[in-house]
């Protein structure tokens, strides 16, 4: 039953149940979409209310939604807002669900004006391909994407075209650990770590016999697991990597770092307030359940299970755009 591979739609029940129940998704989503309207309200002026996302993958796309009504708020019935995804994903399916479940739920604004162009991920062309409209605010959006990259050429290709892009702000969101533990031991320890933190955190919102939590434990956590630690297919597990060492990268090719502004602090500390239950709630804090602290100087903002560390988010901007 371990070993057995979830059906796509176990695997998004899975994912849709963990996004409900823990502030983990959420966090990493509502920190980097304030980036983006932070991004966004900076230019109102100039972009003429139009704002354009590359999502690097965009998944199930539940990331938009909460922008799509930020958006909205912020927009009249005569005097509408624009925004133009261009998504990258897996599968030629798996766009076309995330656009009709976008295109739905966009429709429910009369302000807003909803473009969706989704990209496969094999295409050659990629980020090459993107043209910039005139006036709009460009944003690059990378959550849970360059962790996955193997190859560290692909990764320093990848940021050299997005620099080329010369967009207003990159979001950049990733798992906390090292890349490259040594031996299967290490390797081995370093995500068990990591996935006990995941697991114990679980504890906080759902009983031990609960459906959801083996759902979530089996058909999410555990593909994780899986591919993290076969090393019979290495070249296709995703590696964490720390801030750290994305710090150095970014700026290696050419991206300062940009401060969240204190609304990112405020709603991150609101998210844990309102989703954790049973464990003390810190900011900033040591021990107690799920804590948010800043890093980089107000560039990044991190949340972590007690001790632990378990995704980052931090902006940037290209040195040469003078923005």
């Amino acid at each position: 039953m371990i070993m057995k591979e979830p059906t796509p739609e176990d695997e998004f029940l899975a994912y849709m149940e963990l996004y409900k129940v823990s502030p983990y998704y959420q966090f990493a989503h509502f920190t980097a979409n304030q980036a983006i309207m932070d991004a966004f309200e900076k230019e109102e002026i100039q972009n003429k209310r139009a704002l354009h996302v590359v999502d690097l993958d965009v998944a199930y796309g539940f990331q938009w939604s909460s922008l799509m009504q930020s958006l909205s708020d912020k927009a009249t019935t005569g005097n509408h807002v624009s925004l133009r995804i261009t998504a990258f994903g897996r599968s030629l399916e798996e766009l076309e669900e995330t656009e009709r479940r976008l295109v739905g739920f966009a429709k429910t604004f009369r302000n807003l004006i909803f473009e969706f162009q989704g990209i496969l991920r094999s295409n050659s062309f990629g980020l090459k391909s993107i043209r910039k409209r005139k006036n709009e605010t460009l944003v690059v959006n990378s959550v849970f994407y360059l962790n996955s990259v193997c190859n560290f050429s692909h990764i320093s290709e990848t940021l050299k075209s997005i620099n080329i892009l010369n967009p207003s702000l990159v979001v950049l969101v990733e798992q906390e650990g090292d890349r490259n533990p040594r031996t299967f031991l290490s390797r081995f320890m370093e995500f068990l770590h990591y996935y006990a933190a995941m697991f114990d955190s679980l504890d906080d919102f759902l009983p031990l016999n609960s459906l959801q939590r083996l759902q979530i434990e089996k058909n999410h956590l555990g593909k994780e697991i899986k591919r993290l630690i076969d090393f019979d297919d290495d070249a296709k597990s995703p590696k964490y990597e720390r801030m750290e060492t994305w710090k150095r990268r970014m700026e290696s090719h050419g991206f300062l770092g940009r401060n969240l502004s204190s609304k990112a602090l405020i709603q991150a500390k609101l998210l844990l307030k309102t989703n954790c239950h049973y464990c003390p709630i810190q900011f900033g804090g040591e021990n107690g359940g799920f804590t948010s602290f800043q890093r980089e100087e107000g560039n990044a903002l991190s949340l972590a299970w007690q001790d632990k560390c378990l995704i980052t988010v931090s902006a940037w901007q290209c040195a040469a755009g003078g923005r």
